[in-house]
């Protein structure tokens, strides 16, 4: 169960994680302190584990950077539910092991400080507005999420 932070259409890599650190800050963790300045400078000191970001359409649009995804992920960012999602985005989610869920009626549905709660497997956001219903992923992409990412995946696979 998590606190849902809630934007709108268009969200940009550039505002997930700012260009200008882009060079300069390769640690998650500290990539994270700079989630979403530029459009909610609070989010950083706000967001607590198992918190859920819901979007409008095009989620995630801009470069294929994926500081985009880690600092959402660091920050403690349990999924993400939009609308849609540019491509590239939503499969750096997947390969960074950050769930992205394309509900557009539970993005509708949802407001900004709304309690939610996202179950993988059972395929249901359960929340105070309802349970919103998705297909779950398939079984491999479920293990790479599960792993925390598919480099983690790829490493557990290739020690077994």
């Amino acid at each position: 169960m998590g606190r849902v932070f809630k934007y709108g259409d268009d969200v940009n890599t550039d505002v997930l994680f700012p260009g200008k650190y882009t060079y300069t800050v390769s640690d998650p963790k500290e990539m994270a302190q700079h989630a979403l300045e530029d459009l909610d400078p609070e989010f950083s000191t706000k967001v607590k584990p198992g918190d859920i970001i819901v979007a409008g359409s095009n989620f995630g649009c801009g470069s294929s950077r994926e500081q985009a995804v880690l600092a959402l992920k660091y920050a403690g960012v349990a999924a993400v539910i939009a609308k849609s999602f540019a491509r590239i985005y939503f499969r750096n989610c997947i390969n960074s092991g950050l769930p992205a869920l394309t509900l557009p009626e539970a993005a509708r549905a949802l407001n900004d400080g709304d309690e939610a709660e996202v179950d993988l497997a059972s395929g249901v956001v359960r929340t105070n507005k309802g349970n919103f219903a998705f297909a779950p992923f398939p079984e491999e992409v479920q293990a790479i999420l599960k792993a925390g990412g598919l480099i983690e995946y790829l490493r557990n696979r290739l020690s077994e």
